[in-house]
């Protein structure tokens, strides 16, 4: 995240499936794009399980989490450009070994996390 700052949308609890579909579809409706990431599936311990997910949108802000700390920070770098390339995908994320360690990781899970872009421009 070079040069790019995550910023949350404001929210006074965590918002629900629904909620994170109509503030997107709101944001789309203004002609913004969005990029959602979906854990898709895990393995061993792991800070979300399947179906969490993280909305961001052009200005770097977002909603929703996919588990907080490192990992979410990976996911959302892969959102980004994902945001820049259109290219759907489904993303690897280790929560173990030696990198896990140095930053602190406790889970030392695996997840699966199909990311893609949403606009109306998008075919």
């Amino acid at each position: 995240m070079i040069g790019e700052t995550m910023r949350h949308l404001p929210s006074a609890a965590p918002l629900s499936t629904r909620e994170v579909y109509l503030e997107m579809k709101k944001r789309l409706d203004q002609g913004e794009k969005a990029v959602m990431a979906l854990v898709v599936k895990t393995k061993g311990s792991t800070p979300q399980r399947e179906g969490a997910r993280i909305v961001v949108f052009e200005d770097g802000s977002f909603i929703g989490t996919v588990g907080g700390g490192c990992v979410e920070a990976d996911i959302y770098a892969e959102a980004k450009e994902v945001m820049r390339t259109g290219k759907a995908d489904i993303f690897h994320f280790s929560l173990a070994g030696d990198v896990a360690a140095e930053e602190g990781m406790v889970c030392g899970g695996q997840m699966e996390v199909f990311i893609e872009r949403w606009s109306y421009d998008d075919d």
